[in-house]
Order: structure tokens, then C-alpha cells, then sequence
């Protein structure tokens, strides 16, 4: 296991230091790590939820309001869920090493845009690429 590398608490990645250098990898694998950890304490609390609001409400409306609400906030989790499989292969790319570049290009991807969508595997031209081609297709 290799040794912790030191942040300091006010650390933001910079354009004037090598690309995905350690700092910045120790950056974002916190970041990605935090946000994990927020996303499933969500899930639990959840979960804990769901389990106390099952009982028998016998008027049809509430009992109605109430599936609605379940629906919504099951769609919700079902949707973090997804995030967190995305977060792990994101963790994954920074232990390969291969994290911080377009998965279609090779290109690095901009500081700013990982520090918005650390889940980001394509540059912003690529994406915007990507998203013209989608919506061609959805328009034919």
C-alpha cells in the first residue's frame, strides 16, 4: 500500500502543475470517496425509512400519496445506485491510471469539468460530440 499523499484542506487542482500529478489523483479520489460515502448513508437512511412507513393506511388517497412518494424516492435510489457504480469505476481509472483522460480521444480532461462531474470519462468536446450524435439519432 503505498503512502497517503498530503492535502491541504484548502487544495484545488491547478493548471500550472502536472496533469493528474499525485496531489491532484489524492484530490479527486477524496472527492469521489466522500461522495460515495454521502450516496449510500443517503441509501440507508432510505431504506430505514421505507421499513418504518410500511403499515396498513386506510384511506385510499394517503394510502395512494404515500405508494406515489415510495415510487419516487425508490426511482431516486435506483438512480444512486447507478452513481455509485459510476463513482467505483472512476476510483478504478485512478488506480489504473487512467483516470483525468477521454476515454474516445486520449485527450486530458479539463481540471474544471473533473472538479464539476469527477465521474467524467469524456473531454467536453467529446461529449458534446457524443450528445449531437444521440440526438441525430433521436430525431430520425
Amino acid at each position: 500500500m503505498k503512502a497517503e499523499t498530503f492535502l491541504p484542506d484548502d487544495y484545488r487542482p491547478a493548471e500550472d502543475e502536472p496533469f493528474m500529478n499525485e496531489r491532484q489523483l489524492e484530490y479527486f479520489r477524496r472527492k469521489l470517496v466522500q461522495w460515495k460515502n454521502d450516496l449510500l448513508d443517503e441509501s440507508k437512511l432510505t431504506i430505514e425509512g421505507l421499513q418504518d412507513t410500511t403499515r396498513n393506511i386506510p384511506d385510499i388517497a394517503d394510502r395512494a400519496s404515500e405508494e406515489t412518494d415510495r415510487a419516487l424516492e425508490l426511482r431516486t435510489r435506483d438512480r444512486q445506485r447507478k452513481l455509485v457504480a459510476k463513482i467505483d469505476a472512476a476510483l478504478r481509472r485512478i488506480e489504473d491510471g487512467e483516470y483525468g483522460y477521454c476515454e474516445e480521444t486520449g485527450d486530458p480532461i479539463s481540471l474544471k469539468r473533473l472538479d464539476a462531474r469527477p465521474i467524467a470519462t469524456l473531454s467536453l468536446e467529446a461529449q458534446e460530440r457524443h450528445e449531437r450524435r444521440e440526438k441525430v439519432h433521436r430525431d430520425e
